[in-house]
């Protein structure tokens, strides 16, 4: 599974990372960081993520 987020798109509303904290967090420059590659584990937390994100910057890829 691969993750992307258009940070052109991403307005740092954090949704996100109350969904899927073990993937997204806020960076100490207050921008969103996340794992661009996480765990099958994680997949159903990064699809509410996705879900959850209010300008939809989120795309999945189940490669």
């Amino acid at each position: 599974m691969r993750v992307h987020v258009d940070m052109t798109l991403c307005q740092t509303h954090a949704q996100c990372v109350f969904a899927a904290p073990e993937v997204f967090a806020i960076g100490d420059d207050e921008e969103l960081v996340y794992d661009a590659a996480p765990g099958d584990a994680s997949w159903p937390a990064v699809e509410e993520a996705a879900r959850a994100c209010p300008v939809q910057a989120i795309f999945l890829d189940e490669d």
